[in-house]
């Protein structure tokens, strides 16, 4: 049996990957399962399952969670604390699908123990990507994509060498907005802009998609993850949703991983690789899909993609920046104080302030720079608020 610890169990990358751990569930043993404030799903996953541990990350939560799991041997434990002890315990597989910068240190602890790490987490590798990955070669583990985009990038590199690839591209639904007029952007409201065209995603993953600021991410994401320059890799609007990313090679090719919108298979691949085992997601018919489109993302609707590429090339701490600005501007929308055009506003000017003496560019990526990092560009994003305009 393989043992298995599921960061972030009650999101939806959490809950997908347990369906397929519950398909098969005598071949694991679930060690630790981490959750936030829906501890009703979390007990019931940690009953099911037979886990060790169930955490949740608050601790106002956890008389609750201590009841429901009352009759079974399960452990109960809360706090940001207890779940980076959850990742000290030692398995063969985690997966990290905590949303935010609170995923950098579970995976950290996680890959001291050699542990094979399903990353879904992208604040880890947008904040601190040569910290996480020289903590994986320095303790001999391994770091696996989950993120569709990336895990298509990965495949499509299988048997072939980094050095002749020449592009990397990844795909973009484009969003809620993505017809829109870009002069009612400014007016956009939370309901509007929590609505996808695709599919249903958690709120804020879903503005993200509006705004485009997930698909910066997972700029920065390639660019480190692959090792690849910033001018190595671009973005398509693709609305169909069923290619997820592509890789142009030397000779001219351009090798595509087409599948269906469904994250149990960038998840499956994860946990079964380097084998590749049979998964309950759909098949595609392209004779009835038809046709397939594509189009060029407009920098006037989709600032985040500039800012992202100012980011890779500065390095050094930026990302730390740019992610905690994000963070805290999306709080900000969505508590009313500031509008839709306004995030990106506030990313780029906390990157501006926090640039002007060059010390991001040049300071170490350590964990404790970047926590420091990321304390500080929150405050100074919510300072911002107030200045637009």
């Amino acid at each position: 049996m393989r043992r298995i610890s599921v960061f972030g169990a009650t999101g939806s990358i959490g809950q997908n990957a347990l369906d397929l751990v519950a398909r098969d569930a005598d071949a694991y043993d679930v060690v630790a399962l981490t959750g936030g404030r829906n501890v009703a799903q979390l007990a019931a996953d940690a009953r099911r399952l037979r886990a060790e541990l169930a955490v949740t990350c608050y601790p106002e939560c956890y008389n609750e969670l201590r009841d429901l799991l009352a009759d079974t041997d399960v452990e109960v434990a809360a706090g940001p604390d207890a779940i980076a002890q959850a990742a000290a315990r030692p398995v063969d597989w985690a997966l990290s699908a905590i949303v935010g910068a609170a995923g950098l240190v579970p995976g950290l602890e996680a890959l001291a123990h050699g542990t094979t790490l399903a990353l879904a987490n992208k604040e880890s590798l947008v904040t601190a990507g040569p910290l996480l990955l020289g903590r994986a070669k320095a303790h001999g583990a391994t770091v696996l994509p989950v993120d569709s985009e990336h895990s298509a990038v990965f495949q499509a590199l299988v048997g072939e060498h980094m050095a002749a690839v020449e592009r990397v591209i990844i795909t973009a639904s484009g969003g809620a907005f993505r017809d829109w007029p870009i002069a009612k952007l400014a007016t956009a409201t939370l309901a509007e802009a929590s609505s996808h065209p695709n599919w249903d995603m958690g709120q804020r993953i879903t503005i993200d998609s509006a705004s485009m600021f997930n698909k910066a991410m997972e700029l920065i994401e390639t660019k480190e993850f692959f090792n690849v320059t910033p001018d190595m890799i671009e973005v398509l609007v693709h609305r169909e949703s069923l290619i997820h990313a592509l890789v142009g090679f030397n000779d001219g090719a351009l090798m595509a991983h087409v599948g269906p919108p469904d994250m149990r298979h960038a998840i499956g691949y994860a946990l079964h690789w380097p084998e590749r085992r049979a998964l309950p997601v759909e098949r595609l018919d392209l004779a009835k899909i038809g046709s397939l489109t594509f189009e060029a993302p407009d920098p006037a609707r989709y600032p985040a993609l500039a800012i992202a590429t100012r980011v890779m090339e500065q390095g050094g701490l930026s990302g730390a920046v740019f992610n905690a600005a994000k963070e805290r501007a999306l709080d900000g929308f969505i508590a009313g104080d500031i509008g839709f055009l306004d995030m990106s506003a506030v990313v780029s000017r906390t990157l501006d302030k926090m640039s002007s003496d060059g010390g991001l560019q040049n300071a170490a990526i350590t964990l404790d720079n970047v926590l420091e990092t990321d304390r500080l560009a929150r405050i100074y994003a919510a300072e911002t608020f107030s200045r637009l305009g």
